[in-house]
């Protein structure tokens, strides 16, 4: 089981979250600071950046299978994000966990402020 940190539609409630069904919800978890979050319009991006604060989400157990078939769903193979490691803060801090990384362009996109859908 990989642990998982998903910030968007993945969430609970967002139109992604059927492909976390049958996982186990860990928790809310918060990054550690070094990353920023994009409003992307219909989904957010998330980037390594060492000038910005965390970013909050929920953190998943995944199944390996199921891993494969939300990197598939996420655009890994098309190159929109790639899955990596991701720094956790608060009581998380300890637990190795990957999330999903836009490599798309960001410029002109809005900071979501850590938050997708930005308040």
């Amino acid at each position: 089981m990989a642990r998982l940190f998903v910030y968007g539609t993945l969430k609970s409630g967002h139109c992604r979250d059927h492909m976390l069904g049958g996982q186990r919800f860990v928790g809310t978890a918060v990054t550690a600071d070094g990353y920023r979050l994009y409003d992307l319009g219909p989904y957010p991006g998330l980037v390594a950046d060492a000038d910005a604060g965390g970013v909050r989400g929920e953190l998943y157990e995944v199944s390996p299978g199921r891993l494969a078939l939300i990197d598939v769903e996420e655009g890994v193979p098309e190159g929109l994000y790639r899955r990596g490691p991701v720094r956790l803060a608060g009581p998380s801090a300890w637990l190795a966990a990957e999330t999903y990384f836009f490599l798309g362009d960001i410029r002109g996109f809005p900071d979501a402020g850590g938050v997708w859908p930005p308040p």
